[in-house]
């Protein structure tokens, strides 16, 4: 009997059953996150493509090795020490991006720090007010303007291309500013804390290829500084008078008083992602993603 039962466990011998700790469970855990947000962060951005041509290069270096295509090999193995600094610039805008948005992820829990009193003078009633008032004057006189609310992410770099201003955010001021053939009209305002903090700044342009054609460079330059900070930028066409806002590289496009209203109270920390809303025609609001 002994023998019959050495034999049948002799026979499953070649089965490996590894041991399974809950340090192994948690690192799988773990590595199956990061690699479920990098590979969506690449398919949402220009890394996908040259991902897909690093792909078509190794299938051409196992194809090379499958077939002992020597020379081929050769060159690879002497040339993957620069293709990795190549990759490395490459991907440089891409990588940037991406360690931004790590940075504005809050990982570092609250307790260690005490900024609530800040958050809350981000942007209050009156501010909000102001703004929606000043959008709704300049887009009936088809003023363009470029007004940049910061939130946690400082902008300083972009604060000192412009002129500085400490004044209190008022309707009548951003008219002012934006008004044809003024020093000032010319560039963005930077808003800080209910303060106008500089005008004319230049911001940094979106390299997206799909956003609608008709946009100009002032639509381009608020989707460009939404995609390196948490900040919302306040759009009026000068063609068509119409108002936008862009955060977090998403446009939304042709908001009336309500609509924008609704959008810069989310700076205030008291409601949540906006729902869709309709214009007092009854048609709903244009959501501009990409598009």
């Amino acid at each position: 009997m002994n023998t019959f039962l050495d034999k049948i466990s002799s026979y499953f011998d070649w089965f490996y059953f590894p041991s399974i700790k809950v340090t192994d469970i948690i690192e799988i855990i773990i590595l199956a996150f990061l690699i479920y947000n990098v590979i969506n962060w690449f398919k949402k951005t220009r890394a996908w493509t040259l991902v897909k041509g690093l792909m078509v290069l190794v299938l051409f270096a196992l194809f090379a090795a499958i077939f002992k295509l020597n020379t081929i090999l050769w060159i690879m193995r002497n040339t993957i020490s620069v293709g990795i600094i190549a990759v490395i610039i490459l991907f440089q805008p891409e990588l940037r991006r991406a360690l931004e948005e790590l940075g504005r992820k809050n990982i570092v829990p609250e307790v260690f720090y005490n900024d609530k009193a800040v958050k809350s003078e981000k942007l209050n009633d009156n501010t909000i007010a102001e703004l929606v008032a000043a959008a709704i004057d300049m887009s009936k006189n088809k003023t363009g303007a470029l007004i940049v609310i910061e939130n946690s992410v400082a902008l300083g770099e972009y604060e000192s291309t412009g002129i500085k201003i400490d004044a209190t955010v008022s309707r009548q001021l951003l008219v002012n500013i934006f008004e044809h053939n003024t020093p000032l009209h010319d560039g963005a305002v930077i808003i800080r804390n209910n303060r106008i903090v500089a005008a004319t700044c230049y911001l940094p342009l979106t390299d997206r290829n799909d956003l609608n054609k008709d946009l100009g460079t002032r639509h381009r330059a608020a989707v460009g500084i939404s995609e390196v900070s948490d900040s919302m930028t306040l759009i009026v066409s000068e063609e068509s008078g119409a108002i936008s806002i862009a955060h977090s590289g998403t446009l939304y496009r042709n908001l009336d008083s309500e609509g924008l209203k609704k959008h810069l109270s989310r700076l205030q920390n008291k409601t949540s992602e906006p729902k869709r809303f309709r214009r007092k025609g009854g048609k709903k609001n244009e959501k501009q993603d990409a598009k």
